[in-house]
């Protein structure tokens, strides 16, 4: 083999880490991907849940407006 940019005799070398990951960044990491649940409105006139900032598919109200046709 060749010398490749004055390193004799290691040419394709993997990257390596240089220091060890502590942890805590470990941690962070995993915890920045964790599934996080969703959150519920209560209607008030009815008492069904639904997703904030929607239409509630129960009742197909919308702020105070029926902005669905909604078949009960």
């Amino acid at each position: 083999m060749r010398p490749l940019n004055g390193h004799p005799l290691t040419p394709f070398t993997m990257a390596n880490p240089k220091r060890k990951q502590s942890k805590r960044r470990s941690a962070n990491r995993r915890a920045a991907n964790a599934f996080i649940a969703p959150e519920f409105a209560r209607d008030p006139s009815d008492g069904s849940l639904f997703r904030p900032h929607r239409v509630n598919p129960k009742t197909g109200i919308y702020r105070g407006r029926q902005v669905l046709n909604v078949e009960v």
